[in-house]
């Protein structure tokens, strides 16, 4: 049974979408869906069920989800003992599609100040996502969304969101913000908002439709777009440092009051021998990392 094949079934399920799952494992839908109907050859019986809008389980499926989860960890923890031994130490560190690149450079920086020869594998995800990789041991730590206070995560930082103008906006220079001052305002929606349903609930209950101008799942490229004037979006707070200077304006956005907070997820596997001194280190620095700056727990 091809590592791949498992990959594949894990992404469908992940995403609920053979679509999402073809781009989320950066290949064709036919070469996915050719994937799964192999897969489905080999172990016998049909694993999705599919419709026009989504795709589900089918009991033999979910039979073999937590399965597939440990047969693809145990290929990951076979790969990586192998690696240790012959290469660098490697810790595998995934990454929230929202949270900005500069601050996860600067704590890996922080971490190689310490230990130089340390490789860093990193990989982006959702939540969901990195929850899967974790639990497949493809992943040793995650910086994602805390949403359970358990010892499985350490809290690193708190903050909210707020609408973000380009910096000519008249809008700019306002503390707070109205919804209904961006009625006829041109928005960007960023794809992996995990506020986007709560952004777009804020602007319907005002009954405020703004036009959308551009979709990205790229968080810097939406700043970019903003401080370049195509529109305004709504952002984590932390992005803030790095559009300083006059390239984008942060504000609040009056009664929007969402938070996230931001932890470190622990390895939930043993790791190997020649990781464990660095990975203690990378906790302690993830947390004076965070803390010291204008973040708070």
């Amino acid at each position: 049974m091809d590592p791949y094949l498992l990959r594949y079934f894990l992404a469908v399920v992940e995403t609920g979408s053979f679509s999402k799952a073809a781009s989320a494992s950066s290949v064709t839908q036919p070469t996915l869906s050719a994937g799964i109907k192999r897969l489905e050859e080999t172990v016998g019986a049909a694993l999705f069920v599919r419709n026009n809008k989504r795709v589900f389980l089918t009991t033999a499926g979910a039979r073999f989800l937590p399965r597939a989860k440990t047969i693809l960890h145990e290929c990951n923890l076979a790969l990586a003992e192998v690696a240790q031994g012959v290469t660098a130490p490697v810790l595998r560190l995934g990454v929230l599609h929202t949270l900005p690149s500069q601050r996860i450079a600067g704590l890996i920086k922080s971490v190689r100040a310490i230990h130089p020869n340390t490789q860093f594998e990193l990989s982006d995800g959702t939540e969901q996502e990195l929850l899967n990789r974790m639990d497949e041991r493809g992943i040793d730590f995650a910086l994602s969304i805390r949403r359970v206070e358990d010892d499985r995560s350490v809290p690193l930082y708190r903050e909210g969101y707020s609408l973000v103008l380009p910096p000519d906006h008249p809008l700019a220079g306002a503390g707070t913000v109205r919804g209904e001052d961006m009625a006829d305002q041109p928005m960007i929606v960023r794809s992996f908002c995990e506020v986007l349903s709560e952004t777009s609930r804020y602007f319907t209950d005002r009954n405020v439709r703004p036009p959308l101008v551009y979709r990205t799942r790229h968080d810097e490229r939406a700043l970019d777009m903003v401080s370049a004037g195509v529109g305004a979006t709504v952002m984590p707070q932390s992005y803030q440092t790095s559009y300083q200077n006059g390239a984008a304006a942060f504000v609040n956005l009056e009664g929007f009051t969402p938070t996230r907070q931001i932890g470190l997820f622990r390895p939930r596997h043993e790791l190997p021998q020649a990781v464990r001194a660095i990975a203690d280190d990378f906790m302690r620095q993830a947390e004076d990392y965070f803390q010291s700056t204008y973040f708070r727990a």
